[in-house]
């Protein structure tokens, strides 16, 4: 019965995870009014019953994608810390880190979830308890990554400051490609976050 049960189990965590992948792909692509359950289903290869087996409502699938991804992105940057220099050039690769959060196709995803949330009160209630949720754990994982100390006066904001400013840098960077501008203003950043974060210390 357990060999059995375990392919099945396999299965169906594999058709899950095709479905929260699918979402983010659609919803980058093609926004909230495009990413219905059964485009997402097609995209990931299963039937329009087997992704509502999962996720019963467009709103759970879309909303536990971009969770997924977040909790999968937020294990990478744990990953990458290994390899990240001490040192003087530590607080510029970790902001090179952060940046890399908010471009590509999870954060294009991500703002098309908070619009739609703006003019959608029940999906407005899921988002921000999600967004306050990946706040905090992307707060604690920079704090981990530059090494500091948030019970000291003035940490806590200037390294909120950091992720709003990334946060920033990543929307202007969906409109065009603001590679260049953007590499400028995180490398001032991050000498001023050094001279910040040392002066406080």
């Amino acid at each position: 019965m357990d060999v059995v049960r375990e392919p099945r189990q396999d299965r169906s965590r594999a058709t899950r995870q095709r479905l929260l992948e699918a979402a983010i792909e659609c919803l980058a692509e093609v926004g909230w009014s495009g990413s219905t359950v059964a485009v997402v289903a097609e995209r990931a290869g299963v039937s329009r019953g087997a992704a509502q087996h999962h996720f019963p409502t467009r709103e759970d699938l879309v909303t536990s994608a971009v969770e997924y991804v977040s909790q999968e992105r937020l294990a990478r940057l744990r990953e990458l810390a290994v390899d990240l220099p001490s040192g003087p050039g530590r607080t510029q690769a970790v902001i090179e880190l952060v940046e890399h959060m908010y471009t590509g196709p999870v954060f294009g995803a991500a703002i098309h979830l908070w619009v739609a949330a703006s003019a959608d009160e029940r999906l407005r209630e899921r988002v921000l308890v999600l967004e306050a949720r990946a706040g905090r754990e992307t707060h604690r994982v920079a704090l981990e990554l530059l090494g500091v100390d948030e019970s000291v006066p003035g940490v806590r904001e200037t390294v909120q400051a950091t992720l709003d400013l990334a946060r920033g840098l990543g929307l202007a960077n969906l409109l065009s490609d603001d590679s260049r501008r953007r590499a400028k203003v995180l490398r001032q950043w991050a000498r001023m976050l050094d001279a910040s974060l040392t002066s406080g210390s």
